[in-house]
């Protein structure tokens, strides 16, 4: 008893646990809905098969020959089963009725769908019915009649066993015999099990609009006028001999129903089986293409329809290879806002210039958001500066109430470097400072965050948090106390006593720091959090985090998705998310439906989550609106600083050009003949043994079509092919608008407008796989790049950027050297370029065009004046604060001669104290970085001196 009592326990404090996570954020009905549910479920399907069971097994008993004469071997295992049988009467319907609740349970949501079921108001082409039908009736409907089918089937089984070990059944000769009662029960079983295979079946028609065959998914001619009248005809006999089977309940005659189950079975051979193999192969493999177009174009429009496709703007694009003077003067705009920093490689930059303690760490891969400064918009590479507990003692003080948030974010301009290669902060150190104003640093909630936290504190006490460490020689660490409302409260003893079990740790119930006005932190993820509020949604997989009025949340894109939209192809989300930069796996992953129909937002402070409900449009989207009627806010809520942060999410964007590979081709008959696929080409920096797909990227351009540039989210495509077989050329280009809205709040019409560019001109163009061999082969860039090799340094390639300018397409791609030391991160050093057959390879992006343009490529880069590392480039490493000192001196400004040698002297010096300064950075010596700081200093002020 005592055992039962602590197990009791343990499941209650779990899910008194969820109550609290879940009140606290302000989604109880959602973990309330989800237990009623399963709780319901579970009872109905209990209920649902224990009942029928139980009475199958007690009519066939009570009803049973009271004098039947028994075999010799039946009295036996009457008298073995005898002493069992009120146990087996119960217990078998009871552990039946156990798997079935439990099976049940689960299903939940597909029974909720159905009774909130909302209308797409897409028709199907083969029966006329709404989409709905297939996503939300259709499911539903199936499993009740699949659940049905399993308790009839049992009871028909249990009737039997029952009847024959009580002589109900018995062998006379060779005579089956069979009494009155059973003969009626078992008829009346066999009878609704058969009605119940009959509506299966004309069930089964309709799945056949979410069938994949050889060539597309749903019904084809063979389908049409074979396996859907046959199923209709099927389900007709199977009806007509569940009737005989009623007869024969009442008129004890067996051979008819007998006889309407071997013409039932032959004819699902027949007519399941063999006529549609016939059909294929006699009538609709000579003349596939005639037969088949019809219902191929349906595939087409009703895929293009599902994942969003149906208005992609198609625009034929003759794009020229020649790099003519003053061909990009057009595209100025463009390319002054071409992101020459890699968020994939400048990772450790970050880590190394802004992480200063171990404690804190940056992502593997940074994200690209975009800020309006001086009232422009400016591409930035961004990540938040979090908590990492790996290099820290392994104590429960400092895990759990001491190390408790990371602090800041740090964002670079996605245009520019400095003078040394590094990235040019916008918004950067400890306390933060830079152009994006001020906002709450701290990070409690972020992909990195410890498992759980205990923040907060009685007023008048000392914090006992660390906020961040000393910025300067001398400085004090300053510490805090959370004051928002993060986590459930830990106010009184039984609450302390069930979180120290659910975290395993004694010390959450013993510690006299964990007080009543204690908060614990916990499942902090961004993703996992939005999970959790909504349990419907797929994720985007890549959270990233922006500053918006005055708080940094993290913005999460969520999607409905459904595999069973009529005639739509089913790809694997999983497999169509993957690339060079990675991607996640999903518990549905078949999909052939999509919507990015919810933009949530998470707190990084306090954790809070917002559900804005974005695609107002989609069915899947206003049935969980009835479901959870309180938990999705309408886009008018959404502020005009977070809508300007809002784009067009990339997993969407991923899954639409996977299925544009195929479907961009809109025409049946030129799809059948397969002549124009495309592929998304791999990665030029992906391992050959291991290729990955080219990530899209967010860039700020103008398409062709477009009247100003925009933020956008692009890929490019190539042919198939494999190995020597592989042509790596461009055949389409598709670009995103991902632009939501500005900092007023108005949502841009453009939004998610696809732009597609299909390659008319007669001259290949290059693709990336291509570009990126030419300049691996060019010997003047190899030249170049074995130069920068030179000493302990290793070149590493950036990404390959695709931009539509010049009326053509220009390759750019960043190259960083990176010292092989143990202290390590990439410098932007050079540029490379192409265009057409052209090359450029050099210092900036200003240069490499005006060579590759012969001298007057009409652009002005982002990086055409180096931002110097000293004053009005980036921070102090060590404080996050601008370098004092003066504007960098220009040596354009005339120079008195007999002050020349000062001039020239002074630029030595200077030169020299930025080596020093490199140097002290790298090996992490700050006194040292702070003697060059000054030489640097007085460098640049003996340098003006010299041009006043």
């Amino acid at each position: 008893m005592v055992g039962v009592l602590v197990v009791a326990f343990f499941a209650f404090s779990g899910f008194y646990t969820d109550f609290l996570w879940y009140d606290q954020l302000g989604f109880t009905e959602v973990l309330a809905t989800q237990w009623i549910g399963t709780s319901a479920m579970f009872l109905i399907g209990f209920i649902g098969m224990a009942v029928p069971v139980w009475l199958s097994i007690q009519l066939a008993y009570r009803l049973r020959p009271v004098y039947a004469k028994l075999s010799s071997q039946l009295d036996r295992y009457q008298e073995l089963i005898e002493p069992l049988r009120r146990l087996a009467t119960y217990g078998i319907p009871v552990v039946l009725g156990l798997f079935a609740g439990l099976s049940v349970a689960g299903r939940w949501k597909e029974v909720l769908l159905w009774f909130n079921s909302t209308p797409t108001g897409t028709t199907d082409p083969q029966f006329g019915l709404d989409a709905s039908f297939y996503m939300f009736d259709l499911p539903f409907f199936r499993g009740v009649v699949a659940f049905a089918s399993a308790v009839i089937l049992l009871s028909l089984i249990l009737t039997a066993v029952v009847s024959y070990l009580y002589g109900s059944i018995h062998l006379s000769g060779r005579e089956l015999r069979i009494s009155k009662h059973a003969r009626v029960q078992i008829a009346v079983l066999a009878g609704v099990y058969l009605l119940l295979q009959a509506v299966s079946i004309w069930l089964d028609q309709y799945a056949t609009l979410t069938t994949v065959s050889s060539r597309f998914t749903g019904v084809n001619y063979a389908d049409a006028n074979a396996t859907i009248p046959g199923k209709m005809i099927l389900a007709g006999i199977a009806a007509l001999v569940a009737i005989l089977f009623f007869v024969t309940a009442f008129v004890g005659r067996w051979r008819l129903p007998v006889v309407g189950t071997a013409l039932l079975l032959v004819s699902a051979l027949v007519l399941g089986l063999a006529y549609p193999a016939l059909v294929q192969r006699f009538q609709v493999q000579p003349n596939e293409k005639a037969l088949e177009t019809p219902y191929l174009q349906k595939n087409i429009d009703l895929t293009r329809a599902a994942y969003g496709l149906s208005d992609v703007q198609e625009i034929p694009y003759a794009a020229t290879t020649d790099a003519e003077p003053g061909a990009l003067r057009q595209d100025a705009e463009t390319t002054a806002n071409i992101r020459i920093i890699d968020p994939a490689v400048v990772t450790k930059s970050f880590q190394q210039l802004e992480q200063f303690k171990q404690y804190y760490s940056f992502p593997k891969v940074l994200d690209v958001d975009r800020y309006e400064i001086d009232g422009r918009s400016q591409d930035a590479v961004v990540a938040v500066r979090e908590l990492n507990q790996a290099g820290l003692d392994a104590n429960w003080v400092n895990s759990s109430l001491v190390y408790t948030h990371g602090y800041g974010l740090v964002a670079a301009y996605g245009n520019k470097r400095s003078s040394d290669g590094q990235p040019v902060f916008m918004q950067s150190g400890i306390p933060s400072t830079g152009e994006l104003g001020k906002f709450e640093p701290r990070v409690y909630f972020g992909e990195q965050s410890p498992r759980y936290s205990i923040v907060g504190a009685p007023k008048g006490t000392d914090p006992i948090e660390l906020d961040y460490p000393a910025s300067r020689e001398g400085d004090q660490q300053a510490y805090y106390t959370f004051t928002g409302d993060g986590g459930p409260k830990l106010d009184n003893i039984f609450k302390k006593l069930v979180y120290a079990l659910k975290f395993q740790s004694e010390q959450i119930f013993l510690s006299s720091d964990v007080t009543n006005d204690s908060q614990i932190l916990y499942d902090r993820d961004p993703a996992a959090r939005v999970k959790k509020a909504a349990p419907y949604l797929d994720l985007d997989s890549d959270p990233y985090p922006s500053v918006v009025d005055g708080r940094i949340v993290w913005i999460v894109d969520g999607y409905t998705t459904s595999a069973d939209f009529p005639y739509s192809k089913t790809v694997s989300l999983s497999n169509s998310i993957q690339d060079a930069e990675g991607g996640q796996s999903f518990a549905l992953d078949d999909i052939n439906y999509m919507r990015n129909s919810v933009k949530a937002t998470v707190d990084a402070y306090d954790g809070s989550v917002k559900l804005y409900a974005w695609d107002t449009d989609d069915a899947i989207l206003k049935t969980w609106q009835k479901i959870y009627p309180n938990t999705i806010r309408p886009i008018s809520e959404m502020s005009g600083d977070l809508l300007s942060h809002v784009r067009y999410p990339s997993d969407m964007f991923k899954v639409q050009r996977k299925i544009l590979g195929d479907y961009h081709v809109t025409n049946a008959g030129q799809f059948f003949s397969e002549t124009d696929k495309w592929i998304t080409p791999s990665d030029p920096q992906s391992k050959k043994d291991d290729p990955r797909l080219q990530p899209p990227y967010y860039l700020t351009m103008q398409m062709p079509g477009q009247d100003k540039p925009s933020f956008s989210l692009y890929s490019s495509f190539i042919p198939p092919g494999k190995g020597e077989d592989s042509r790596n050329v461009l055949t389409g280009y598709l670009a995103a608008d991902a632009n939501a809205g500005n900092e007023k709040g108005k949502k841009s019409a453009d939004y998610g407008k696809l732009r597609l560019l299909t390659l008319t001109s007669g001259d290949a163009i290059p693709g990336p796989g291509q570009v990126q061999n030419t300049f691996n082969a060019n010997q003047e860039v190899s030249k170049e790049i074995n130069l920068l090799k030179q000493g302990q340094t290793e070149v590493i390639n950036g990404n390959l950027l695709t931009v539509p300018v010049g009326g053509g397409l220009l390759y750019v791609q960043p190259v960083y050297v990176q010292s092989s030391g143990t202290t390590k991160f990439p410098l932007l050093q050079r540029v490379l370029v192409a265009f057409g057959d052209k090359i450029a390879f050099k210092s900036t992006l200003d240069e490499a065009l005006d060579e590759l343009f012969g001298g007057d490529s009409g652009a002005s880069a982002g990086d055409g004046g180096i931002v110097p590392t000293e004053p009005g480039g980036t921070e102090n490493p060590g404080t996050g604060e601008p370098d004092p000192g003066t504007e960098t001196p220009s040596t354009d400004a005339p120079v008195d001669p007999a002050k020349a040698e000062d001039l020239r002297t002074a630029l030595n010096d200077a030169a020299q104290a930025m080596k020093d300064k490199q140097k002290a950075l790298e090996s992490g010596d700050w006194a040292a970085y702070g003697t060059a700081d000054k030489a640097l200093s007085d460098a640049v002020d003996r340098a003006n001196a010299a041009l006043k």
